[in-house]
């Protein structure tokens, strides 16, 4: 081929590699514009079991006579940005699958420590801790090998505990450790540039005041045991039988759609946190927003369903419909609990949903929401995304252990179905009428 010939064609093949790589790249000079008006396929997929709860604003608080005369939720106008939200409370077949995977995951531990192949080959470039090696979940536990077999046996109760010498499982010994960024107290850390180093003290998740070394510090650590209590059923109710609760209504088949109960604050967070880990694990790029209980504007503003100033999730002043019919499972009257249908909790979603699709906003069980319990609460928020919340721990006045839980139960008369109705419990007590339901942020503002 001629010289100039061959150099004309390779300058013209780089003009056009430039041109198609700087439409691209922002070779150009300008700006690229992102995707607008391009392929959404890399857009948020709607989470299984979730109902989108679209941005608006709507007045919170009281709607009716406060007839505790609590005076605890002033009405006020609020603004609350798009969100997802579970359509039900969190089954116990849900909850049954972190419990499960929390025992798998102890079991899988323990058989590491004689057996390498349940680990993952360590990569060079990471510094595990030996607790902290991620488990290859692909071994398969040999029931034939006596050293996998006597490992099994050290998760159960030890002979002087077990009843008639049954192998169950100890429930103490599962415990879910997981981290989180403390964005708080980081938002309110200062750089030193020149030092290059931070300035002043954080509380730690043990709540001790330490000095910033560096981002690690705002990394708060918590360790939570995730078995439900199911001894709550007695603990509840003094002088009633409700003993059959303890023993089948968490681990049993038939209540796999009823509502989980018997999980404190922190295990309905830990929950979440679990729920967004399954999510990462299975995502290379483009991570959602996290799972988390809801904050209780985002549970009110959820429960209206777009309805302005109704007592109730279904509109009206009665908890009846024009047949007489309950439309929630709660105490109708006194002592006639079956009236609604049910006597103690229900399979979710018995009862017609809100007119933004989610079931049992009002009644069945009641639910824990993020916040932090303060009865001026309402006239210090923000009028957007409004949220008071405390990371207390166990040596804290209980005064900030106390959170916010909505909606009222199967044992609740009807004022605490209503929307504006606001309730605590504290965040470490374990209650047969609260559950939860998780939201996850949208992402975007519409």
């Amino acid at each position: 081929m001629n010289k100039s010939l061959y150099l004309t064609v390779v300058i013209v093949f780089a003009l056009c590699l430039y041109g198609c790589m700087g439409s691209n790249y922002g070779y150009t000079g300008e700006l690229s514009r992102g995707t607008k008006g391009k392929s959404t396929a890399t857009s948020e997929i709607p989470p299984n079991g979730m109902i989108y709860i679209p941005s608006g604003h709507v007045v919170i608080g009281n709607n009716d006579q406060d007839i505790l005369w609590a005076m605890n939720a002033i009405p006020r106008t609020i603004t609350v940005n798009a969100f997802w939200m579970d359509q039900t409370e969190i089954t116990n077949y849900e909850y049954r699958q972190f419990s499960n995977y929390v025992r798998d995951s102890v079991i899988r531990a323990l058989i590491g420590t004689v057996d390498e192949d349940f680990f993952l080959p360590e990569d060079e470039d990471m510094d595990y801790a030996e607790e902290k090696r991620p488990l290859n979940w692909r071994a398969r536990i040999n029931r034939k090998n006596e050293e996998h077999r006597s490992l099994l046996r050290e998760i159960n109760y030890t002979s002087n505990e077990s009843i008639s010498g049954r192998e169950e499982i100890d429930v103490r010994k599962l415990i879910y450790e997981y981290s989180w960024i403390d964005y708080q107290q980081a938002a309110n850390a200062r750089y030193d540039a020149e030092q290059k180093k931070y300035t002043g003290f954080i509380i730690n998740s043990q709540g001790e005041r330490e000095e910033i070394r560096d981002r690690s510090s705002f990394i708060m650590k918590e360790s939570v045991y995730v078995y439900p209590d199911t001894l709550c059923w007695i603990r509840d109710f003094t002088f009633s039988y409700n003993e059959p609760f303890v023993t089948s209504y968490f681990s049993h088949v038939s209540y796999n759609d009823y509502p989980v109960v018997g999980v404190s604050w922190k295990q309905a967070t830990a929950f979440c946190w679990w729920r967004t880990e399954m999510i990462y694990s299975s995502l290379a790029n483009n991570y959602p927003n996290p799972y988390r209980l809801p904050n209780e504007a985002e549970w009110e503003y959820a429960a209206r369903g777009g309805l302005e100033s109704e007592l109730y999730p279904w509109g009206g002043p009665y908890a009846t419909n024009k047949e007489g019919c309950y439309l929630a499972n709660f105490k109708p009257q006194r002592g006639k609990y079956e009236l609604d249908g049910g006597v103690y909790t229900m399979p979710v979603g018995s009862y017609e949903p809100n007119d933004y699709g989610l079931y049992d906003m009002a009644g069945n069980v009641s639910e824990w929401t993020s916040n932090t319990f303060d009865e001026n609460a309402y006239s210090q928020y923000h009028d957007l995304e409004p949220n008071y919340t405390t990371n207390a721990n166990n040596s804290d006045l209980a005064v900030f252990k106390r959170k916010v839980v909505r909606g009222g139960s199967w044992k609740d008369v009807s004022y605490f179905l209503q929307c504006g109705t606001r309730m605590y419990e504290y965040q470490d007590s374990t209650k047969s009428y609260i559950g939860f339901r998780c939201v996850r942020s949208y992402m975007g503002t519409r």
